[in-house]
């Protein structure tokens, strides 16, 4: 067996063992009357992730720019019996479009009298595709995916360190490793890793009690994804309520980083370690027929 298999094979072995004996700490009980603001609640992971935390006990404001469709979630959660959140709809468009003048005096005041949690899970709508030169289209996608995260998290600072409270960011693994047709896409998740791993340290050094959860997403099978993804990936996507739900528990947990699923972390790993050959391997799960 060459070197690469034997590395490989041994990795495999060592991820089997740590799958196996792994207990979850995460108290589900910890997060009951937790305060919560949740963005992009309005569908796919972050519908999900409303639904944990209300089955939680937690008090969640809920946001996202489409009124309509956040509704549904609402009615969902009252049929399930949840009483203990609100929603933003409007607030959602001011924090993508106009995200340097959002304050959360408004959600503190009239929703939460505080905050525990904010959760940052907004993006923009992704086109999954060769790069065709649009930049003002990247610029407009940095803004809702990127700044706007900075802007909040900026605002929200004061709060969550007089609550001890923590940041949940949710990335991509295409934030750690770049993929075909999401040239736009990816540089907003590599500028989230750089930016919240950066303040991480920045926080710790200054003894601020503020934790940062930075969540890397694999494919999951929302709606919007699959249908981007259609004909032009050999992947399986992985459930989203369970996606959320290692988001959720990762930031209770203050975890710095959560893998979901699990064995991305190995595959960053390997990413790095195996430089030579690794795009030829990647590549090898996309369709491209040229024009």
């Amino acid at each position: 067996m060459k070197p690469v298999g034997k590395v490989l094979c041994a990795t495999g072995i060592v991820a089997g063992f740590l799958a196996f004996f792994w207990k979850d700490p995460f108290n589900p009980e910890s997060l009951s009357g937790a305060r919560v603001l949740l963005t992009g609640a309005s569908a796919g992971i972050g519908e999900q992730m409303a639904y944990h935390y209300a089955r939680f006990g937690a008090e969640i404001v809920l946001t996202a720019r489409r009124e309509a469709v956040l509704q549904k979630v609402r009615t969902s959660l009252y049929e399930g019996r949840h009483r203990r959140f609100g929603l933003l709809p409007k607030q959602q468009q001011q924090i993508s479009c106009q995200h340097d003048k959002f304050s959360f005096g408004t959600v503190e005041q009239n929703q939460l009298r505080g905050l525990d949690y904010l959760v940052l899970n907004h993006i923009g709508v992704t086109r999954f595709q060769m790069w065709a030169g649009d930049v003002e289209y990247t610029r407009w996608l940095m803004q809702v995916n990127f700044f706007s995260y900075v802007a909040l998290a900026t605002a929200a600072l004061p709060t969550l360190e007089k609550n001890k409270g923590s940041l949940v960011v949710v990335s991509s693994l295409i934030g750690k490793i770049p993929t075909p047709f999401t040239t736009s896409y990816s540089a907003t998740k590599f500028a989230l890793d750089g930016f919240f791993s950066s303040l991480r340290h920045e926080l710790i050094m200054q003894k601020r009690n503020v934790s940062i959860t930075l969540c890397i997403l694999g494919l999951i099978d929302t709606d919007a994804a699959l249908e981007n993804i259609r004909g032009k990936v050999h992947l399986t996507a992985s459930p989203a309520p369970e996606a959320a739900l290692a988001i959720i528990s990762g930031g209770a947990m203050r975890m710095q980083e959560v893998f979901y699923p699990w064995w991305l972390q190995y595959t960053c790993c390997l990413w790095v370690l195996f430089p030579y050959n690794r795009d030829q391997v990647l590549q090898s799960y996309y369709n491209y027929s040229s024009p």
